[in-house]
């Protein structure tokens, strides 16, 4: 009998990013062997393209997706999205064509939030939540990373099918990672993974070095990514006095990054906002003991004392005291480490995944799908 086929939307699957990063996990799972999987390219990146080429392409995207339809003879789109103003109303094309189209439509949820949509003006905000009303009915199910967007979406459209599938990583490489006994007479190891852009919390990460190093902690980081603020990262790193104590690395992937989260012990994200970054389950499935905000799904993920330290965003100070504790005690660390594998393992596996979204899919064809999957 013939797979059952379901298009799966998003960016160029050669980029840096958590979308496509999720692409390539689905594509190269198990669901794959269970459904055709066929990437349909959206997003800018990875085109060579000026403003002309982006608003024509823009324009006839949703032809194409119809075509696309047509041709994989695809009963189920698969969209991934996120809730701000530009993914928001670009996908909302999508999952029309999609459901023009007889498709039944699945709509991932990678991050923002329903507020974020609504704007700051009263008049406006409610104006947008009555949109957001009807059009998130649209989709046959939506699917959301963290606790919090269930709650919100749920209650957004309570006749929806929401279902909370957060991301998850294939394990192996990084839990084949060994760790030797941290030495409490050596530097504490940090390090950042990601893009280099100052919302991801970076300045407030050096800052937070540079102060805990004042106070006399011995600590080096590794910064492996590029983007946007490299240079003025650079130059943060120079000015603040710490250029011997941190190293710049070029992007990480596959082995290389499996050996450079090997080679620390704290992964430090300070992000101003998140969905599920899958460089923090990479981390602590090698055993690394995160310092992170209480974004997105990282607090569904990680809980205080137990696997890692919870900071506020933009506060460097309480990086720094994070650094000064964690260098303290290195037995804690070391139980953190272990908790931090046990928990990726049993619950963030790309297994698990591929299952909820193989019952959600087969929901979709006939069965019960199911509210959670855990």
């Amino acid at each position: 009998m013939k797979a059952p086929s379901v298009l799966v939307l998003g960016p160029d699957r050669g980029v840096i990013s958590g979308v496509a990063t999720h692409l390539n996990l689905l594509l190269g799972s198990a669901l794959a062997r269970r459904f055709n999987l066929v990437h349909f390219q959206v997003g800018s990146e990875g085109r060579k393209e000026g403003r002309v080429g982006m608003l024509a392409r823009l324009i006839a995207s949703p032809f194409r997706l119809a075509a696309a339809i047509a041709r994989a003879d695809a009963e189920i789109v698969h969209v991934n999205t996120s809730l701000n103003r530009r993914a928001y109303w670009r996908d909302l094309m999508y999952v029309l064509a999609a459901k023009l189209g007889g498709a039944r439509v699945v709509y991932q949820v990678h991050g923002g939030a329903v507020r974020a949509l609504q704007g700051p003006n009263r008049l406006v905000s409610a104006l947008m939540r009555r949109v957001l009303r009807v059009t998130m009915q649209w989709p046959d199910a939506v699917v959301v990373l963290s606790r919090c967007e269930l709650e919100d979406i749920s209650q957004l459209v309570p006749r929806q099918n929401v279902i909370l599938l957060p991301n998850a990583i294939d394990c192996r490489p990084f839990l084949e990672q060994r760790r030797p006994p941290s030495d409490p007479h050596a530097p504490l190891r940090l390090v950042y993974i990601g893009r280099l852009v100052g919302t991801k919390g970076l300045f407030e990460i050096v800052q937070g070095l540079a102060l805990a190093r004042r106070l006399g902690v011995a600590a080096q980081l590794v910064v492996a990514g590029d983007g946007a603020d490299e240079a003025r990262l650079r130059q943060a790193v120079h000015d603040l006095g710490i250029a011997e104590h941190v190293s710049f690395a070029r992007p990480a992937f596959g082995e290389r990054k499996a050996k450079l989260l090997g080679e620390a012990e704290v992964f430090v994200l300070p992000s101003y906002h998140e969905g599920l970054p899958y460089a923090l389950l990479e981390g602590m499935a090698t055993g690394l003991v995160p310092i992170v905000t209480r974004v997105g799904a990282i607090p569904d993920v990680v809980v205080e004392g137990v696997h890692g330290v919870f900071v506020p965003s933009r506060d460097a100070e309480s990086i720094a005291q994070a650094i000064v504790a964690l260098a303290a005690d290195r037995a804690r660390l070391a139980r953190m480490s272990v908790a931090c594998r046990e928990r990726v393992a049993s619950s963030y596996s790309i297994e698990r995944l591929a299952a909820g979204f193989g019952a959600l899919y087969a929901g979709l064809w006939g069965a019960a799908s199911p509210k959670t999957a855990l």
